[in-house]
């Protein structure tokens, strides 16, 4: 779900600075969980979808049928 949610950030053109400062984080709170130094929580991976602009529902709906 990670490397999805990369793409999404990606394909929203958003820098991890970006995402950061539209999640009241800093840059590095992004590059942790992407690359898999920082486990995120539900509400967290829901607030994370939301500023990016996605659909949390779609990112796990892709993660299921790419798993399968």
């Amino acid at each position: 779900m990670i490397t999805l949610l990369v793409q999404a950030r990606k394909d929203a053109g958003l820098t991890q600075v970006e995402l950061g400062k539209r999640l009241g984080q800093r840059q590095t709170f992004v590059s942790k969980f992407e690359l898999g130094e920082r486990r995120l929580d539900a509400a967290e991976f829901i607030e994370i979808c939301r500023a990016i602009g996605t659909d949390p529902h779609d990112i796990i709906r892709m993660a299921e049928t790419s798993a399968s």
